[in-house]
């Protein structure tokens, strides 16, 4: 009985037509019983038919194609679900320019019994980055400064010279990646690294690449930059968000998102949205989350069942999960990904609209939103309170946190979109719109009655720098 694990040496191409065959047959020519897989992004130069014409004479060798350029980080999500998807064990992964020499292959996975996460690094030894420009060498130096002090990754946490142990790193720990592009990298092994999976790293050599030019752009660098920063703060706020949470792969896809969530909430995004993401997620989590852990358990008991109808990233729930059963619900699979990875804990996620909500009649103690309403028309708006009236029980409460007009969240949000838009010209649009932001107390009265509500408290003042009216009713 053959013993030896099944290895696949995963290699992702755009461009790499002058390279490729020789990876290829180099690869092929190991002292290792593995396969190769090529993942191309539809290169321009035609590396994807080119390796094809290998592949036709080497049943070792497969090629995959996608449809364009969709990330580094995306291909490496890509080749690590075929892996997985194809039964494989042990999956090598690297890349095409020769900075990662298939020679050093055998020495990697000579540890991959003993860890579950093998790592070729770049910083064990001198001299181990021949060719490499100043500007280069201080920026990769600078990155692994920022992954080890902000992060606490000791490895080389950018690099995608690896060795994963398919058998002992779960699979859905990569499915809570976000980043699809560099960032990618120090990410899935600040994730691996959490979760406690040992990392061993071997020394490698890294030359300057054999043809072509480094496919990081200045953005890209910034992106990465911006990400560490975001984890870390991530990782201040809620530690336990990054530790692997229970399955969920029930999107329907017969859902609309017409207002684009997805979008907002997804990785791909430009630097300004992603340094307004950060200001988001730290309003969060220093504001809202202290705002609804007060509300909720001023008004349920613990062990109630619980709606969060339009759950977003779920930042403000970290301190329900384990007195509450949470169920959460958005229109966005991005967003419940998110969801998913800040509330590892959560009772149940769904995939789900507002307008027709998948749950039996008076299923929920209470139901509670964050800055949902006011992105609907007032006619909208009694046809979600009818939804989340009829799944609540007799005489259970509806909370919700709802933008006045006032609210100086509002004011800095149209402050931000006026500068960006109107004085620098760059038609970014941060937020879906804020169409009907509260008037008042009166409009509010008038909205739950006429969805069977009776309002029971309404707060809006300085207790949180009136950011957002406080909702509470009860239905009748």
């Amino acid at each position: 009985m053959n013993d030896t694990p099944r290895t696949l040496i995963f290699v992702p191409t755009y461009n790499e037509r002058d390279n490729a065959p020789r990876m290829a047959h180099e690869l092929l020519g190991l002292p290792v019983d593995a396969d190769v897989l090529f993942v191309d992004d539809n290169s321009p130069d035609g590396t994807g038919e080119l390796l094809d014409q290998i592949a036709a004479t080497q049943p070792r060798l497969r090629v995959l194609h996608r449809t364009g350029k969709l990330g580094i980080g995306s291909a490496h999500i890509h080749g690590i679900a075929w892996a997985y998807d194809q039964g494989y064990q042990r999956l090598v992964t690297m890349d095409c320019d020769f900075t990662h020499m298939p020679s050093d292959i055998p020495r990697l996975l000579e540890h991959a019994g003993q860890y579950p996460v093998v790592v070729g690094s770049r910083y064990m030894q001198k001299d181990s980055l021949p060719g490499w420009n100043l500007l280069r060498r201080t920026l990769t130096n600078m990155g692994h400064i920022a992954t080890r002090r902000l992060l606490g990754l000791t490895q080389d946490a950018t690099g995608a010279f690896r060795v994963y142990d398919l058998t002992k790193v779960p699979r859905d720990l990569f499915a809570q990646v976000m980043s699809r592009s560099y960032a990618f990298f120090f990410e899935s092994l600040f994730l691996l690294h959490r979760n406690g999976l040992a990392i061993h790293e071997v020394p490698i050599v890294l030359p300057a690449r054999t043809y072509g030019n480094s496919k990081m752009a200045a953005r890209d660098a910034i992106r990465s930059a911006l990400r560490i920063v975001e984890l870390y703060v991530q990782l201040r706020a809620n530690p336990r968000q990054f530790h692997v949470c229970r399955p969920f792969t029930e999107f329907n896809p017969e859902l609309t998102d017409p207002q684009n969530w997805n979008a907002y909430w997804d990785e791909k995004r430009l630097p300004s949205h992603v340094l307004y993401d950060i200001l988001a997620m730290l309003y969060r989590n220093a504001i809202i989350r202290r705002q609804l852990r007060a509300a909720v358990r001023r008004r349920f008991a613990p062990g109630s069942d619980l709606l969060h109808a339009g759950c977003g990233s779920g930042l403000a729930d970290a301190d329900l999960q384990e007195d509450y059963r949470i169920t959460a619900m958005d229109i966005s699979p991005a967003a419940i990904r998110l969801y998913r990875r800040n509330n590892p804990r959560a009772y149940a996620l769904r995939h789900a609209d507002l307008f027709d909500l998948p749950f039996e009649d008076g299923q929920f103690d209470g139901v509670y939103n964050l800055g949902v309403m006011e992105h609907f028309t007032p006619e909208q708006i009694t046809e979600i309170l009818r939804q989340l009236h009829r799944v609540l029980r007799p005489e259970g409460q509806l909370l919700l946190f709802w933008p006045h007009r006032f609210a100086t969240s509002a004011a800095v949000l149209d402050l931000t979109h006026f500068v960006l838009n109107r004085v620098l010209g760059k038609q970014v649009q941060l937020h879906p719109p804020e169409i009907a932001r509260l008037r008042g107390r009166k409009a509010a009265e008038q909205l739950l009655a006429d969805a069977g509500f009776t309002l029971m408290d309404y707060r809006f003042g300085p207790s949180d720098g009136w950011v957002q009216a406080v909702l509470t009713a009860r239905k009748t």
